[in-house]
């Protein structure tokens, strides 16, 4: 099964998007120096995964895209542009970072933790900047300089994959989950739209500007790590933490992404490693207690 998931994942990645969505981010794509990927909705979306880091919890070797990606999605709002996003910093990158996205005239929308007991520590700043698209991305590429992000993999470097040994346990992930989800590197990534429109300043916000659910998973050994978030209605939240809770998944943080959106919305983020079969079975009655498509 994961298997067919990375050769479908390859089929799509060769398609090139039409002339028309290349020439409408091509301003954008060359201040950032590489090409966005055009995602449903009208989105163009850029992911740097924090590769430069070592990050452990518990003993699991986090991989990048299980917990570590930055991201930034634009999409149009009439003549002009809106961008949206969320940083993993260090502790002394932070600071830096969020004066230059000041500088450029972004909303920092959220500082937080997203996990617990990792090492070392991490911030995740979430921001929001409107205008013209170019500026934008001149000022987010600004303050992404401030870190140690890689805004592109090194030369010559290969996409990782998982061994056989690792797809057989996201394949009985899978099976227990009973959803299908796309692979990243050697990570299993679900995302999963809400029932409802979500809007923010009279403009809708696409599931692939941050408001899908993100449920991601890691083969460790025979065993598997999960984290994401759940975007959840109020009176979804507690539902969710006690289902979680009963399968051995922890809340590790409970916080908003944004400031003015409708409806209100939370975000709840988890940890768990376990036998793939408990792990999925515990993420598929969580997502039973929640509006989803």
């Amino acid at each position: 099964m994961i298997r067919a998931l990375l050769a479908v994942c390859l089929l799509i990645q060769s398609i090139d998007p039409p002339s028309s969505e290349r020439s409408s981010w091509q301003d954008v794509d060359r201040v950032m120096g590489q090409a966005g990927k055009d995602q449903p909705g009208g989105v163009h979306r850029f992911a740097w995964p924090r590769t430069d880091l070592a990050v452990q919890i518990d003993g699991v070797a986090i991989e990048p895209e299980l917990a570590l990606g930055s991201w930034g999605a634009f999409q149009r709002m009439g003549a002009e542009a809106e961008v949206m996003g969320d940083l993993v910093l260090t502790g002394t990158e932070a600071g830096p970072v969020m004066a230059a996205l000041a500088d450029g005239g972004f909303e920092i929308l959220a500082i937080h933790n997203h996990l617990i007991n990792e090492t070392p520590r991490l911030i995740y700043v979430h921001y929001d900047g409107r205008g013209d698209a170019a500026k934008l991305a001149r000022a987010l590429k600004a303050a992404l300089g401030r870190s140690a992000t890689p805004l592109a993999p090194p030369a010559g470097s290969l996409p990782r994959k998982p061994s056989a040994e690792q797809e057989k346990t996201l394949s009985i992930l899978s099976e227990a989950v009973g959803r299908k989800g796309t692979m990243a590197g050697r990570v299993l990534q679900l995302s999963i739209p809400r029932v409802e429109t979500i809007r923010d300043a009279g403009m809708d916000v696409p599931p692939a500007m941050g408001m899908a659910i993100a449920v991601n998973f890691q083969a460790a050994g025979s065993r598997v790590a999960t984290t994401g978030d759940f975007v959840l209605l109020a009176d979804e939240v507690n539902p969710v933490i006690r289902e979680l809770a009963s399968h051995g998944i922890a809340a590790t943080a409970l916080h908003s992404h944004m400031l003015r959106e409708i409806p209100r919305l939370f975000f709840l983020h988890f940890w768990a490693v376990d036998a793939p079969e408990k792990i999925g079975a515990g993420i598929r009655a969580a997502l039973a207690k929640v509006a989803t498509k």
